[in-house]
């Protein structure tokens, strides 16, 4: 793994802690703390209470457990996130989001459920079922 810093690509800035860049692979278990970016193929379980970025051209596969994602890549696999789910374009999600906070960018895929839930305790969840693909009208989706 590389350390380094960069920005994340929603343009907010958060110091990248640690980076597993284009090329390289992962098989396990990932727990960490601060910021990771991640470029290259995972596949196991990611867990943290910071931030994941899955850049675009990343494959992730597992079950991923996180105070915030932001997605460009592809992850297939249940999200769990405390804080916030983004997905940017040219981002793909095949499985179910569970978060207090959504934000879908057009042109994205997303095939599962989504759970909202409030931080605040006895408010009644709410659900969205099915397979969002959103495209511009000059694309064409696959």
């Amino acid at each position: 793994m590389a350390v380094g810093s960069q920005d994340h690509p929603s343009g907010d800035a958060h110091e990248v802690t640690t980076l597993l860049g284009r090329g390289s692979e992962f098989e396990g278990k990932l727990s960490f703390e601060g910021t990771v970016r991640i470029d290259g193929k995972l596949s196991g379980e990611i867990f943290t209470d910071d931030v994941l970025v899955v850049g675009e051209g990343a494959e992730i596969n597992a079950e991923v457990n996180v105070g915030a994602i932001i997605i460009e890549g592809t992850v297939h696999g249940n999200i769990h996130a405390k804080r916030s789910v983004e997905i940017h374009t040219p981002g793909r999600v095949r499985g179910n989001i569970t978060t207090p906070s959504l934000y879908i960018e057009k042109g994205v895929v997303f095939d599962g459920t989504c759970q909202m839930e409030s931080a605040a305790q006895g408010t009644q969840p709410q659900r969205a079922v099915g397979t969002l693909a959103l495209a511009s009208a000059s694309s064409s989706t696959s």
